[in-house]
C-alpha cells in the first residue's frame, strides 16, 4: 500500500500490488461474471511480468474503505508511461505535447490491460443502493484527479466504461467523454448456424458458405476445448501461435506464457481454446473467455496463412460455439470492418478523460465533438450495411 486519500465518504488506500488482497475479498466486490476485473485475471498479469512498472503498466489500484473498515469498492488503476495495450488512441495527444515542450507521461489509468471489452471499471456489489453507486463515482473522479495532480501527470483515463460509469463520471467537472465503435454478434434465438445464416441476405449468405466451404477443401478440421482440458502441450501450441502474431510485425507479445498459465489453473471454467487442424497439424488456435451470456474472442495466431482460416477460427467457431451454448452476444475485439458483412453489428464504446492543463483541455474537448460526431456518422453507415435481411 502506498498512502490514503480521505474522503467525505470513504477512505481510499492505493495498492500497488494485488498480493495482499485475497481473491475472494476482490471477487466478492467485482462478481466474477466478467472474466477480466476478477482477481485472477488481473493479478496473472501482474504476477507474470505483463502489469509492471518495467512493461510501463504499475499497478495502482484504489480499493474504497467505509468507516468500519471495511473495503466496500474497488478501481483497478495503473500509473501509464506510455500508450501500449490500451485501444484507445491518445499518441497524437502525446505528440501535441511533446510539441510544445510538455511531457504527457506518466498518466493514470483505469482500464483492464491489453483489453479493449466494455465492462464495469469501478467495482462495487450488486445491489448497492443509487446513491452509494453515485457517492462512489463522485470519490472516484476527485481520487484519481488529486492522485494525478499529485504524481504531476498529464491526465487520468477510464477506458472502455460501462454506462453506470459513463453517465456518472462524465457529469464529473472537466471529465470528457470518448467515443469509439466495435463490432458485436447478437444471438438472435438461433438453434444452428444456419439459421443465422437463413436470416441473411442471398448474397451475404453464399459468401459465408464459400468461405466455410473452402476450409472444408483445404482439409482443416477444429477441435474445442473448453479450459480445464487444455493441456500443458495444447497450451504450448496456442502460445507459439500468439506469439507469432506479434512477432510477424516485429513486436514482443504483450502476455506471457506464464500468464496463459495462471489464468488456465485460477479461473479455467471461464476459458475455451479452439485449435485448427490440417494433415494432422496443429496450424492455429483462438483462445476465448465466456461468462453465462457473453463469448469474448481476444488471443489468436497462425504460422503459415490459409484461405479464410481467420474468419473461420475467430468468426464462425466463436459463433457456432455461442449457439451451442445459448450464448447472447459475442465480443470479437476491437476495429475490424471485415465484421460487419459477417453479421456483427456497431456498438458505440466510450470512456472517460482529464486533462490537467487547461489549454489542452479546451483543445481536446473540441477534438472529441468533432471526433463523436464522426464516429455516430461511422456506427450509422455501418449499421445501413449489416447482411440481415430485415435491414
Amino acid at each position: 500500500m502506498l498512502k490514503q486519500i480521505q474522503m467525505p465518504a470513504y477512505t481510499i488506500k492505493i495498492l500497488d500490488t494485488l498480493s495482499p488482497v485475497y481473491p475472494a475479498t476482490w471477487n466478492t466486490i467485482s462478481g466474477t461474471h466478467n472474466p477480466f476485473t476478477r482477481f485472477e485475471f488481473l493479478h496473472a498479469l501482474e504476477t507474470e511480468g505483463c502489469t509492471t512498472s518495467a512493461q510501463g503498466w504499475q499497478p495502482h489500484h484504489l480499493a474504497f474503505t467505509d468507516a468500519a473498515g471495511s473495503t466496500v469498492a474497488l478501481l483497478p488503476a495503473y500509473i501509464k508511461t506510455h500508450s501500449m495495450g490500451e485501444y484507445v488512441f491518445d499518441w497524437g495527444w502525446a505528440d501535441a505535447y511533446q510539441r510544445h515542450g510538455l511531457a504527457y507521461y506518466p498518466k493514470l489509468l483505469s482500464a483492464v490491460p491489453f483489453t479493449p471489452s466494455i465492462g464495469p471499471r469501478l467495482l462495487y456489489p450488486p445491489g448497492s443502493d443509487p446513491a452509494t453507486v453515485m457517492q462512489l463515482h463522485h470519490d472516484a473522479a476527485q481520487a484519481l484527479t488529486s492522485e494525478a495532480i499529485n504524481m504531476q501527470a498529464s491526465s487520468w483515463h477510464l477506458l472502455f466504461a460501462n454506462e453506470d460509469s459513463v453517465s456518472l463520471l462524465g457529469g464529473e467537472e472537466n471529465v470528457m467523454v470518448r467515443s469509439g465503435c466495435q463490432f458485436r454478434w447478437k444471438n438472435n434465438g438461433y438453434s444452428i448456424f444456419e439459421d443465422f445464416t437463413d436470416a441473411l441476405v442471398s448474397r451475404k449468405r453464399k459468401m459465408i458458405r464459400k468461405e466455410r466451404k473452402a476450409i472444408a477443401d483445404q482439409g482443416i478440421s477444429f477441435r474445442h476445448l473448453p479450459g480445464t482440458d487444455i493441456t500443458q502441450a495444447d497450451l504450448d501450441t496456442f502460445f507459439v501461435f500468439y506469439q507469432a502474431t506479434y512477432l510477424k510485425r516485429g513486436q514482443a507479445p504483450y502476455l506471457t506464457r506464464g500468464f496463459f498459465q495462471r489464468i488456465c489453473e485460477t479461473m479455467p471454467e471461464q476459458l475455451h481454446l479452439v485449435i485448427a487442424e490440417h494433415n494432422g497439424n496443429d496450424v492455429a488456435a483462438a483462445l476465448f473467455f465466456v461468462n453465462e451470456d457473453t463469448l469474448f474472442g481476444r488471443y489468436w495466431g497462425c504460422l503459415e496463412e490459409y484461405d479464410r482460416l481467420h474468419f473461420e477460427t475467430c468468426y464462425y467457431q466463436g459463433i457456432e460455439l455461442c449457439i451451442s451454448r445459448n450464448l447472447r452476444d459475442f465480443d470479437a475485439g476491437a476495429q475490424g470492418e471485415h465484421k460487419i458483412l459477417r453479421g456483427f453489428e456497431p456498438i458505440i464504446t466510450r470512456s472517460c478523460h482529464w486533462i490537467a492543463h487547461p489549454s489542452f483541455r479546451a483543445a481536446i474537448a473540441g477534438f472529441l465533438e468533432s471526433e463523436t460526431q464522426n464516429v455516430v456518422a461511422y456506427a450509422d453507415e455501418a449499421r445501413s450495411l449489416l447482411p440481415y435481411r430485415d435491414y
